[in-house]
Formats: C-alpha cells, structure tokens, sequence
C-alpha cells in the first residue's frame, strides 16, 4: 500500500466506497490523516465500516474542517450535473481530487525520478498498459500495474527509484489528477466516448490532453485530427513529443509500415521491430499500441533488444484478441470485449478466413458497418438477441446459421472450420454486442467461450 504522508494530520472527505474507494481510505487513514468517508449505496457504507473505516453523511458534516475531497472517479464531477458532494465541496473551496492525484503526489514527495507511464486514450488503454508492464517485468525490472486497468493504485508498493509504474488512467481520472506527471505519458487516440459524462468532444478532449501535458515526454497518436491538434499544440509549447502513426509514414516518429515498426528522425529510417509472427499483436490497432508501448520504454530507458523480447513474448489481454487455443490448424480467438461494431472491426481485419461468431444484445446501428469484411467471413454463428438482426444485415453476403448460444455456436464453428480447405481458419467470438442478454458482462460470455472451446476435441494449445 502505498500511504498517503502528503495528507499527514489533516482531515479528508471521500465519497465513493468501491473497492477502489475503500483502498484509497485506508491510504488516507495510514498516512496519518482522518477521513470521514461516504456513499449513496447503504451496502457500500456498512463494507466501509467493516474495514474500520469511519463513515458518515457528508450531507451533515462541516466542510471546513476538510482540507481536501477525494471522489471516486465513476461519480459525475461536471455532467449531467455535478454530484451533490461536488457541489458542497466547491462552495467551501475545498479541492476535489482523486486517487491518482494522492499517487502523484506520494511520488513527488518520496520518488520524483521513479519512472512513471501513464497511459490514455479513447481505444487500445488497457492492452497498451499490459504490453508496457509485460515489457518492464521481462526485462527484470520492478513494474506496478495499476489505475484504470482493475488494480487500485494505492494499492500499489511505496514509490521508489527502482520501481517502474504503469498506469492506466481514464478520461474520469485524469480530471481528477491536476498535478498528473508522467515521466511518458501517452495518448493513444481520440474518438467520442463519455460525451454524457463530459457534455462536448471539445471537453473530453482537453481533459485526455492534461495527461501528455504534464509530461514529461508526450507520446500522441496522430491519425485522428484531435490528437494531431494536441501534438503540433504541445510541440509548440516546449514540449519533448514522439509521435506515432499507425497508417502515415512520419518524417519524425515511429510509424507502422506493416507489421514493421519504424522510427525516423533527423533524414534516417531504421525498423525497431517486426511484429510478424506475434499472434497477440495482430492487426493495425495493435500496431498503434505495440508503438505506444515502444516509446514509452524507451523514454525510461530500456533498450529496444529489452523492448523486442517483450513484444514476442507478449501473451495478449483477455478477451481482447486472446488466441484461446489451437485445435489441429484452426485458430480459436477470444474478442469478446467487442461490444459494439467498431470494437468488432479491428480484429475482422486482423484474419482472412473467419469462422464468426458474434449476437447478444444489439447496439444501434447493428453491423451494417462492418459490411466490408463480409467477405471474409466463411460463416457466421449468431447468437442472442441480435441474431435475426444480424442474419437480415448478412443477407446474401455470406453464410450464416442461428446458434443461439456459444456452445452451439463453438460447436458448429469448430466442425466447419476443421473442414476447411485453408492453412489456419479462425474461429473468432467478435460479438458486435453487449453481452447482458445471456451473460453478466463481457469477461463472463469470453469464459463461456474458452469452456466451449476446450471441450471441442483435442490438440496443441
């Protein structure tokens, strides 16, 4: 645990008593500091006073005796509207902060040169913040993986000199996070996401930008024209800025020219590496986050022999274009993370021949997006809700049969593809759906896909 000392002998609100939340105080409490903590949720409350944590309602208490309020980022701090903790907060001028900023803080005051990547963006976070703290690890270093990715960061050991934190931080964190200051910070893309929670694209934008800001080296993704703006804004400020592209050939960068990843600078070209053969870094999106990952490491100062047996190595995220297993020459794939069609589309054009399975509960617009992969697609198994939507949109555009549950779907998937005359077929669950209509979530409907999976016959995992 991490032990916040900056809050030492002062008294803290914090509302929000998640786990996340209920670590955060417990920080609090151990660095000297008293809290009186909160939430809406009577269940949460009673956890809280179970783990001696001292609660109250905030609504009753006398916020001057606050120095500062910690809010759990998934509560609204501007829109809709703002919580009502937020507004009592700002009319005693008291600051808002989260858990992020307390880690910032912890670092700055006990180990400003410990290496620090933060990492954001609207697509790729997650898996760009596993592949950077797989690259540290198997380069024998001390990596603490934590934030947005499921990790509370308090929760991480006390900062120090040897110890590389990987940090993966939401649009909700970061506005949360003033003093935010990564030794590489990165900034993957932009698209609209959250608008319900920060009212304008412009807003949420402003937001991602603090992180790189505060940086010391900004990594920016330029292929979309937010990202580019934020670039050439930060270049002109003074700021050390690689850029990277996984579709443009840059003059000063690192680029993707297929699954070569270049660096340029100063007239000269070299390949870094080839991402040929890495099955978990397949597809262009991947090439985006395998470059982010490149030169963040490379900003803390591992060498690129380190950062090419990392990648290599690199056994993907699950759920997210997991390679399950291998059953004679068919491919079996887990992307069950693809909740809607854009999520769908990257790994639709990470294979040629593909045995699809995709349904549950439909988003808006279904996969007529998606159409230009169709021919890709050997057959397609369609499951929940959205299968009849699905077989309208597919037409005659390429076989499908209505399975109606993943073990069917597997089942007939695997026997199909078995039979097909080409080098690797996959069988691929890209679901262009929420789960919520068979299963819990999405890491629950990727489990009954890997259950399917290894009980359809044997062969080399």
């Amino acid at each position: 645990m991490i032990a916040a000392h900056s809050l030492k002998d002062k008294t803290v609100a914090l509302f929000g008593l998640g786990g996340s939340g209920i670590a955060t105080a417990q920080a609090i409490m151990a660095g000297g500091a008293r809290v009186l903590a909160w939430d809406d949720n009577p269940a949460s409350v009673e956890r809280a006073n179970a783990a001696g944590i001292p609660t109250g309602d905030l609504r009753q208490a006398d916020w001057k005796d606050f120095s500062s309020f910690v809010l759990s980022p998934g509560v609204p701090l501007t829109h809709p509207r703002p919580h009502w903790t937020v507004d009592i907060a700002r009319a005693a001028g008291v600051e808002i902060i989260g858990d992020i900023e307390m880690f910032v803080r912890e670092r700055t005051r006990s180990a400003p040169d410990s290496p620090f990547i933060a990492i954001t963006g609207t697509n790729g976070k997650s898996t760009t913040t596993a592949l950077i703290a797989h690259i540290v690890k198997s380069s024998d270093r001390d990596v603490q993986l934590g934030g947005n990715i499921g990790t509370a960061v308090m929760t991480l050991d006390p900062p120090a000199r040897d110890k590389y934190y990987v940090v993966e931080c939401s649009s909700y964190q970061i506005d949360l996070a003033p003093s935010i200051n990564p030794t590489a910070g990165i900034l993957l893309n932009l698209t609209p996401d959250h608008l319900d929670r920060h009212g304008t694209m412009q807003h949420y934008a402003d937001i991602k930008e603090r992180l790189v800001a505060g940086s010391d080296t900004a990594i920016v993704g330029v292929d979309d024209s937010y990202c580019a703006g934020i670039a050439d804004r930060l270049e002109r400020a003074g700021k050390t800025i690689i850029r990277i592209s996984k579709r443009q050939t840059l003059a000063d960068g690192l680029f993707a020219n297929g699954p070569k990843l270049m660096r340029s600078g100063g007239g000269t070209v070299e390949e870094l590496v080839s991402l040929e053969g890495i099955g978990s870094l397949r597809g262009e999106h991947n090439a985006q986050n395998a470059l982010a990952a490149i030169a963040a490491c490379l900003a803390v100062g591992l060498g690129v022999e380190e950062i090419r047996d990392g990648l290599k190595s690199f056994p993907g995220l699950a759920h997210r274009m997991e390679q399950v297993a291998r059953r004679g020459k068919v491919l079996f794939v887990n992307d069950s993370k693809a909740t809607n069609a854009d999520a769908a589309a990257p790994a639709l054009s990470s294979f040629e021949r593909i045995y699809w399975i995709a349904g549950g509960l439909p988003k808006e617009g279904g996969i007529a997006s998606l159409s230009g992969f169709f021919p890709r697609i050997a057959k397609a198994y369609l499951i929940g809700e959205a299968a009849p939507q699905f077989a309208a949109t597919l037409g005659e555009a390429a076989p499908y049969e209505i399975s109606g549950t993943i073990a069917a779907a597997v089942q007939h998937a695997a026997r199909d593809a078995a039979e097909d005359g080409v080098a690797e077929p996959v069988v691929l669950l890209s679901p262009a759906c929420a789960s919520f209509d068979q299963f819990q979530n999405f890491e629950k409907r990727g489990e009954a896909f890997r259950e399917a999976v290894m009980a359809v016959g044997t062969g080399s995992d």
